[in-house]
Parts: C-alpha cells; sequence; structure tokens
C-alpha cells in the first residue's frame, strides 16, 4: 500500500493546483514506475473523464490510488 500512497501525497498535491485536470494526473501518474498500467487500463475500461473525474491506477502492490470525486482527492487503498 505504500506505492499507492506515494502515488496520491503527489497527484493530491497536483489536485490542489488550479489547472488540475485528468491529463495532468495522467501524465504525473507516468512517472511513477510503481504503477501497473495493464492493471490499470483493465481496471479503467469504461472510463469517462467527463463523468468519472479522473481514474484509479492500481500499482504493482497491488494497492490502488482511486479518486474521490466528492473529496476531490486520491485515496490509497489495499486490494
Amino acid at each position: 500500500m505504500t506505492q499507492a500512497q506515494t502515488l496520491a501525497r503527489a497527484l493530491n498535491a497536483l489536485a490542489k493546483s488550479p489547472q488540475f485536470n485528468y491529463s495532468k494526473a495522467r501524465a504525473t501518474a507516468r512517472q511513477d514506475a510503481n504503477v501497473n498500467w495493464a492493471a490499470t487500463k483493465g481496471r479503467n475500461e469504461d472510463f469517462n473523464a467527463e463523468v468519472d473525474g479522473c481514474e484509479t491506477f492500481v500499482m504493482n502492490d497491488s494497492s490502488v490510488c482511486e479518486w474521490s470525486s466528492v473529496a476531490f482527492s486520491y485515496t490509497p487503498k489495499a486490494k
């Protein structure tokens, strides 16, 4: 779960910016070597940025960094 916590901290710092958007969140996640892109793609097959806000990122340790539109932040969760 440490991997998801680290990414959540980075993404939440970014989310405080007035220019925050899905593309910037994804670009930041792409820089994290701990993101499992195959699992992330599978988890977000029906992802729609206009409706869902931001996608959930699956980490190599199977934890997830999940977007909460209510809190407008990412939350690390153990899988």
